[in-house]
């Protein structure tokens, strides 16, 4: 499993929709609204690299009132949360 985090800049207007939009997306976990330079902060968790341009460059950014995105990949997860759901899911 890779997870992506998105930090997203959105419309001031649109936030609360362009939140929703987003959390339906295949492939997104969870959106948090958040205080601070940017709007939003999006969990991706895909299988393989190529997935995460499928869900932010071909749909994330298309969604009506974002402004900017920045994507951070992650390459190791040490809460046990993140841990737990990796097993659940049958990632080794």
């Amino acid at each position: 499993m890779i997870t992506a985090i998105v930090f997203i800049q959105a419309a001031v207007d649109r936030i609360p929709h362009v939140a929703e939009e987003i959390a339906q997306l295949p492939g997104v976990s969870e959106v948090y609204s958040v205080t601070g330079e940017i709007d939003l902060i999006a969990m991706v968790r895909v299988r393989n690299h190529e997935e995460i341009a499928d869900v932010v460059a071909d749909r994330l950014n298309k969604v009506e009132g974002v402004l900017a995105t920045e994507t951070h990949v992650a390459f190791r997860a040490y809460s046990q949360h993140d841990l737990e759901a990796a097993f659940a899911l049958g990632v080794d």
